[in-house]
This record gives C-alpha cells, structure tokens and sequence, in this order.
C-alpha cells in the first residue's frame, strides 16, 4: 500500500499527504505533521488577489516549514492571469508544486468565482490550470494540482469533464473529494467518484473525504485504485496518523500514541505557532488545536478525566497557562 508517486518531473517517495486546510494546515501544523510522516504537504488556500498586493499575511501562509522538504503551494481565484502572476511570486520561496483550489464550498471564496464555483465553468478552470502550468514552467518545471469536488450539486456530478479539461491543460495530478459543493462537508464522500476518475485518467489520481484512520485510508486505496490518499479533518489534532497509517501499510499493525507524546507534539505546535504569530494570537489558535490533540483516535478508548481537561484548555490566555492545565491533569497534585 505504502508506495512512491511520481507528479511530473516530481517524484514523492510515499503517498500519504496532508491536505490543504483552511485554519488548519498553517505552517506550524506542516511542520507537525512532517514530524509524523507526512510525504507531501500543501499549504491552506491562499488568496490569488492578495499576493498580487503582496500582503505580508498572505505570504506568511504559504512560507515553507524549517522541516518541510516538499509542499505545494494551493492558490483561489477565478482569473487566469491573475493566478499566473501570483504563481510567479512564490519563487523566492520556492515550493515544489502549485495547487488549484477548485472545491472550497465557504461563501466568501464562491462568490469571488473561486474554489467549488469554478466547476461550474469547465473552460475557465482550464485556462486556469493552463496559466498556472506557465507559471510553474518558470519556476523550475514545477507540477501543477488541482483538488476538486465531484460538481456543484447532485444535479451536476460534472468532475469527469473538470478532471478532463485540467489533464489536458497540463495538470500533473487531481485531488477529488467526492462530495458536491451542496453537500459542504455533511453526508457521506461517494468514493465510486474516485474509482472512475482513476480510470479515465492517466495522470494520478488522489483521494480524499472520509478519512479519519489508516484503516480507512488502506481501503480507500484497494477499492478505488488511487495513487495517494490525502487527510483533511482526519489529521487535525492527530498528526500522528501519517506514523500510523504508514505502519499499518507496511506491517498490517499500529499502535496509538500515547497520551503524554500528544500533550508534547500539541506543546512544541504552539510553540511553532507562537513564534509565527506572537503569543497572545498563538494561544487563541490552539484552544481548538489542543482540544482536538486530547482526544483519543476513532476506536480508541480516550483518558479518563480528558473532558474536563479540555474544558478547562479553552480558557488558556498564555503558554504558560496551557503548561499549569496539562501539569497539573498529568500530575496528581500530591505527587508534584
């Protein structure tokens, strides 16, 4: 299961990614998750536009990880020579791929014409993909993605013709997460999409939705035929499942983590976080993050007492307030 994927003139020596999420997969959470075993990473979306204007947040975004040896750089938008000149300005950076965000359902991309909306345009999301293959020849041959969703709604399933139209205009790879931009992230990802597309294409084909274990992941991979698997909501909190998932793909077994090196990764995340963002912002992000690393994996029994602990970690204001919280839930107070 656990195999090398070659995007174009890159070769990725395993098929375990992180996605693209937004809030998310921030630089520091990139660099967790590299920790863990992560092949390939990609950045949250980053606004097309907003690069254009150089704008120092926006920029922040898509900086490498001191660990990240190869990500891709996800950008929105809905003009071509707008995502063309954006493209070029990564170059002091560089990545090692470009990704076109073509399935984010959230109002405020839609309605710029970005993300899930430009399934409803097949030709432009082909100019699209054609002006950033351009751009990613100048910055060295680059491979170029994009990560769709099955179509706008159930009445236009219409990735075969998106998926189509991006091969032909010099996409290296598509990511489908097969629900419809209707569905946001509610029901359940129709996995048949990924099986056909793996058929009509022969450019590889990466599947995502639903992935919330290396069990799910390994029968992602044998019922559809796809060559990489792509975690989203399934790694928040749980950087540890690229450990786990490459276990279970070469040894058929994987043990979770124990409780204790999860408070340590969620520690050193904050860290990270808070030497990008200052303390106070740092503290504020990882209420969720903290939350989400005290929970235990899907089908696995959590530590007792961990309910409380977390409701007491979203009052955290300072690092310092985080390290009192979890010293004093791994400590008995008698025994400090």
């Amino acid at each position: 299961m656990y195999r090398p994927v070659k995007l174009g003139s890159l070769e990725l020596p395993g098929n375990i990614f992180l996605a693209p999420v937004a809030g998310y997969t921030d630089r520091a959470f990139r660099s967790i998750c590299w920790d863990y075993g992560a092949d390939f990473s990609f950045t949250e979306l980053a606004s097309a536009e907003a690069l254009m204007r150089s704008g120092k947040p926006t920029f922040d975004l898509v900086r490498r990880a001191d660990n990240e040896k190869r990500y891709a750089v996800q950008l929105f938008g809905h003009e071509p020579e707008t995502m063309y000149k954006a493209a070029l300005t990564l170059a002091p950076f560089p990545p090692e791929g470009l990704d076109i965000n073509c399935g984010c359902p959230v109002p405020k991309v839609v309605k710029t014409g970005a993300g899930s909306a430009l399934m409803k345009d097949p030709p432009l999301l082909g100019r699209i993909v054609e002006a950033v293959a351009r751009a990613a020849e100048s910055l060295g041959g680059i491979p170029v993605s994009v990560k769709m969703r099955s179509g706008w709604d159930l009445d236009s399933l219409n990735y075969r013709e998106c998926a189509r139209i991006a091969a032909e205009a010099g996409a290296a790879m598509i990511t489908l997460h097969p629900r419809t931009r209707g569905q946001y992230y509610t029901g359940k990802s129709d996995w048949s999409h990924i099986t056909d597309l793996v058929t009509r294409l022969k450019i590889p084909v990466c599947g995502s939705g639903d992935l919330y274990s290396p069990e799910d992941a390994q029968r992602m991979l044998k019922e559809t035929g796809c060559a990489a698997v792509m975690f989203a909501r399934g790694a928040q909190g749980n950087p540890f499942i690229f450990r786990y998932t490459r276990s279970f793909f070469e040894s058929g077994a994987w043990e979770p983590a124990p409780f204790e090196e999860r408070i340590i990764a969620a520690l050193r995340h904050l860290d990270l976080l808070a030497a990008d963002l200052g303390e106070t912002k740092a503290c504020l992000e990882m209420r969720k993050q903290f939350c989400a690393y005290t929970k235990a994996p899907p089908g696995k029994i959590g530590k007792k007492g961990s309910a409380a602990l977390r409701n007491r970690l979203v009052k955290a204001e300072t690092i310092e307030d985080y390290k009192k919280i979890l010293s004093s839930f791994l400590i008995p107070p008698s025994n400090m």
